[in-house]
């Protein structure tokens, strides 16, 4: 087994460049900027708000290959998602339309062999960007329900990973065209040879993306994705927390509001006022309501508030 370094948060920022230069792009999209002078590694990424975990998770895996399954219910998805939108952006909007000016300059497009790897390219960019396309409108906001407390019953993350296929097939093709087939010699010999230099580089830093996905993210999801599941079966266990279909609603509209009063932080007061009643009438609500759910917290009753629609989490940490 090779010997691997593996970066930790006391380790300086500029010693982590020095030995990987190729983890800038990676550090460009999880938004960490230059000019730290010698700080760590996590008063970089803390000064700059990132998540240490996450960076050390991402930067250690890219150099060694290398991800510690234990601890992946510790990276932060929201810094994870962060990284792979800019990564997106950095690739689409950046790199592939780099690569295509750097090809049209190298080569004569009067040459049929030209025209062909052109082509080659541009069907290329185009899998490449409705793959990174589908995953912005449908992954990533599917993972954002999954923070806010949504579950899905048509999709999850298995789902998408069954279609993740590498995507540097093509680029692979089009190197070895280029290398097989075209003249050794001719006027624009060094500029095809630095452009061939960037694809290399790109299709290595695809392939990493593609792994980060593969063997981070996709097991993070998962990972959060039985969380959820979890929560739900224990929310369900609980006494009046979800009701069945077609089962009438235990409480009557006025024990509906005294609820959501009550989960907005009012006293037996103040919802009396409210709900122009009686500071009794409030209390024989509140006897009822509890009667009727078997809750006799007001976390359970936040949570059943929560659950039945009654108020929005915004709602709840109003109060």
């Amino acid at each position: 087994m090779k010997n691997v370094k593996m970066y930790e948060a006391g380790d300086k920022m500029i010693s982590v460049i020095r030995d990987n230069y190729n983890i800038l792009q990676a550090m460009n999209s999880f938004g960490i900027y230059l000019g730290f002078g010698d700080k760590t590694v996590d008063e970089v990424c803390k000064e700059q708000g990132v998540d240490t975990f996450t960076f050390l998770t991402v930067i250690n895996y890219t150099v060694n290959g290398y991800e510690d399954k234990v601890g992946l219910d510790m990276v932060s998805i929201p810094t994870l998602l962060k990284y792979l939108r800019a990564s997106h952006d950095y690739y689409l909007d950046f790199q592939l339309p780099l690569i295509r000016r750097e090809l049209a300059d190298a080569l004569d497009e009067k040459d049929n062999l030209a025209r062909l790897i052109l082509k080659l390219y541009d069907e290329y960019a185009h899998g490449v960007t409705v793959h990174m396309r589908y995953e912005e409108k449908h992954v990533f906001p599917y993972v954002q329900k999954l923070l806010d407390g949504e579950m899905s019953d048509n999709y999850d993350i298995d789902t998408y990973s069954k279609h993740h296929s590498q995507l540097d097939t093509k680029l692979r093709e089009l190197k070895n065209i280029i290398i097989k087939y075209l003249p050794a010699d001719g006027p624009h010999n060094n500029k095809l040879m630095a452009t061939l230099y960037d694809i290399y580089n790109n299709e290595e830093w695809l392939h990493l993306h593609c792994n980060v996905e593969n063997d981070i993210f996709i097991p993070v999801i998962r990972h959060l994705e039985n969380r959820r599941k979890q929560q739900s079966v224990e929310l369900s266990a609980i006494p009046g927390m979800v009701k069945h279909e077609g089962e009438d609603d235990p409480l009557s509209q006025r024990e509906r509001d005294v609820i959501v009063a009550l989960v907005q932080g009012m006293s037996n007061k103040e919802i009396a006022d409210h709900l122009c009643i009686s500071t009794n009438t409030v209390i024989t609500h509140r006897r009822n309501i509890a009667k009727k759910l078997q809750i006799h917290s007001p976390a359970g009753l936040t949570i059943y508030a929560i659950v039945n629609k009654l108020v929005s989490i915004d709602q709840t940490m109003q109060k």
